[in-house]
């Protein structure tokens, strides 16, 4: 059956179609091997270079017929190769093409070509298998299905050179996943390719380079194996290093460097090491310079953005390198109106693709003022910086709005931005627009620069509030993903902190209890730790701990109950007992403490706890409970004394850590006044 072309065609067209282009089809039929193989060869030379001619014998079925042809094993060794070819030119052409190709199970009929002992037809085969699999409409896990696959591949590279650069393609465009990587590298991807990059082929030696950037990718495994392969006498990083110089074409030195900088960000190469600072930066810096091609300019500032991340050395380094900073201004000045483009094509092209080199530079400042207030303040100072992120938060492309919103997060990072730059241009509004209606990764990122903005310094607090931020962040800490509760719970955390009684009451009705102990018994440890702190924050000042805990008393203290006796970490039941010390510092709600016996237990246990930072927790709610100006302290001190609180206290006068002995001095003292 024929594989047709998902689009309808009209019947005028497919008469004009049908006079054309049938005879090549119905040659393919005829019974003397002869005419077929010239009816083959006439529809290659056909199809060259003319997408219309390819689109057309798609539709009259010619490639079934083709693939028949190919696995029929009557069928001479020469007509198979010239079948192989002609598929190979139609996959050339639309992603339609390739759709249909992939419909009429074209990949199993030419891995079964592979098995075949004639040179010239494997790498016919396999310049088709390329080409197929280099289209982004094949999916890639088609190369895995049969396990036999991947070894064959591998046992064929020793063949031509041609059969190097086509697999080493082929295996650089499959390697999108973890498993992909493991599957490869077990079956010895490393020691087959790893002398690849020393062919005398330029395309062999840039497909195996290409191998090894997507095997390294945050790779731990690979990147220490590759560490010690010694190719020719020489160790595999010199020999990157040595594709870095400026001699070599730049696609080569931008591959070289993504290996290293992969090598690097997995852990096998130092960051300090002179590969890294020395060769790699400054190379992936000259790829940001105005004079490089879009492209090479958006890949350098991208990949240099993932080499610098983690590092602040490396980020102060790239930050002084040929003026990065300033360099980064003109990607959002691209193409501009007197554009030394003269090529049409190009200007098209780079047009189409100048938001590219936007996200590109906002994911590069992102990284270079992840760490250092100096490097924030330089970004910042350069021209319209701010209106850029603005304006960035707004764009069409989802990927620029993820890349501003990373950007506007590592610069919130910055006390003093906080207070100006973010003020003047009152970036909290297009944030807050950002965060009505967003993918949860904007979401992500854009929660986490809001729970900076809410810091009690930060101008923008107060008409964040006013803008309906509390049921936004409620909202949010339902989310099933526990990143978005963690940002909207720590957002909320900082929202109370020091804040006035209205904004604590409006945080915990538009939250509600219940959802507030479901926060309290999440199974992610940081979203349990900022719903503490939340908490903690909520009951400060004696006037808001009485308030509160006379409306939710009897369920913080089951929550509190309910921590201090489950299975967690001393972080945790550190904060809990802080949350205790403050409820012991209210009037009233000292009270909820002393008559739950439950409670006092605990605070004894934890007092004599191995746990340092427990015991100092405990001694703080002591201390509020016993302290001597305070009314009914003396009935609270009998009845602290009557369950042996007096004698822990003994006893930790003689502690080893000077903190603990003091407090405990200090609390007995208030038993002798």
């Amino acid at each position: 059956m024929a594989c047709l072309l998902e689009t309808p065609i009209r019947m005028s067209v497919l008469s004009e179609v049908t006079a054309s282009s049938r005879h090549y089809v119905d040659r393919l039929f005829d019974p003397d091997p002869q005419k077929v193989l010239q009816g083959v060869v006439d529809m290659k030379n056909a199809v060259i270079g003319n997408n219309k001619q390819k689109a057309n014998l798609i539709v009259l079925g010619a490639v079934p017929r083709l693939l028949y042809l190919l696995q029929q094993e009557t069928s001479s060794t020469e007509l198979k190769t010239e079948c192989a070819v002609v598929l190979g030119s139609l996959a050339m052409g639309t992603e339609n093409n390739v759709k249909s190709l992939l419909d009429c199970h074209i990949i199993p009929a030419l891995l079964q070509g592979l098995l075949s002992s004639d040179l010239k037809f494997i790498e016919a085969c396999l310049r088709c298998l390329r080409t197929i699999f280099t289209s982004p409409v094949t999916p890639v896990e088609l190369l895995y299905t049969d396990a036999t696959v991947i070894p064959h591949l591998m046992s064929l590279l020793s063949r031509s050179r041609y059969t190097q650069e086509y697999i080493c393609q082929i295996f650089s465009h499959c390697c999108k996943a973890p498993d992909h990587q493991t599957i490869l590298f077990n079956h010895g991807a490393v020691q087959n390719i790893a002398h690849l990059l020393t062919s005398s082929s330029y395309k062999v030696r840039m497909q195996a380079l290409k191998c090894f950037s997507v095997l390294a990718f945050e790779n731990p495994q690979v990147s220490m194996t590759l560490v010690n392969v010694l190719v020719d006498g020489e160790l595999l990083p010199q020999i990157f290093v040595k594709m870095l110089q400026r001699d070599k074409p730049i696609e080569m030195q931008l591959t070289a460097a993504k290996c290293l900088t992969y090598m690097c960000r997995a852990g096998s190469i130092r960051t300090d090491d002179n590969c890294i600072v020395l060769k790699t930066l400054p190379c992936l810096v000259r790829m940001c310079s105005k004079e490089r091609l879009l492209e090479e300019r958006v890949e350098g500032a991208e990949t240099l953005a993932y080499l610098i991340e983690p590092d602040v050395e490396l980020q102060r380094i790239a930050s002084i390198t040929d003026h990065l900073i300033a360099m980064l201004a003109d990607y959002f000045k691209y193409p501009s109106s007197v554009s030394a483009i003269t090529d049409i094509k190009r200007l098209d092209h780079d047009l189409k693709h100048a938001h590219e080199l936007r996200q590109a530079a906002f994911k590069l400042y992102a990284s270079l003022g992840a760490n250092d207030e100096d490097i924030r303040k330089k970004i910042i100072e350069t021209e319209n910086m701010m209106d850029r992120i603005v304006n960035g938060l707004s764009e069409s492309s989802i990927k620029v709005r993820l890349a501003a919103v990373r950007c506007l997060h590592s610069l919130s990072r910055s006390v003093q931005q906080l207070r100006t730059s973010f003020q003047d241009h009152a970036v909290w509004k297009p944030l807050m627009k950002v965060l009505q209606n967003a993918p949860d990764e904007i979401l992500v990122v854009a929660s986490s620069t809001l729970c900076n903005l809410l810091l009690e310094f930060c101008p923008s607090k107060e008409p964040i509030l006013e803008s309906g931020a509390i049921e936004l962040l409620c909202s949010l800490t339902q989310s099933e993903n526990p990143a978005l509760r963690v940002n909207g719970i720590w957002a909320l955390m900082n929202m109370a902190f020091q804040a006035e009684q209205k904004i604590k009451t409006d945080i915990l009705r538009c939250l509600s209890t219940e959802q507030l102990f479901r926060l309290l018994s999440d199974s992610d440890v940081n979203v349990l730790m900022k719903t503490l702190g939340l908490l903690r924050n909520l009951l400060s000042t004696r006037p808001h701990i009485d308030q509160i805990m006379s409306t939710h008393g009897k369920q913080i203290m089951q929550a509190v109950t309910l921590i201090l006796e489950g299975e967690h970490n001393i972080e945790v039941k550190e904060q809990t007992l802080c949350i205790l010390a403050n409820i012991a510092d209210g009037t009233t709600a000292k009270e909820l403490i002393m008559t739950n016996d439950d409670i006092l237990q605990k605070i004894k246990y934890y007092m004599g706890h191995s746990s340092l930072k427990l015991q100092l927790a405990t001694m703080f709610c002591i201390s509020n409970l016993i302290w001597n100006e305070e009314e009914g302290s003396q009935e609270r001190q009998d009845k602290l004394r009557d369950i042996g609180i007096v004698d822990i206290l003994h006893k930790l006068t003689q502690s080893t850590d000077p903190n603990l002995c003091d407090k405990a001095k200090t609390a007995l003292q208030q038993y002798l006044a």
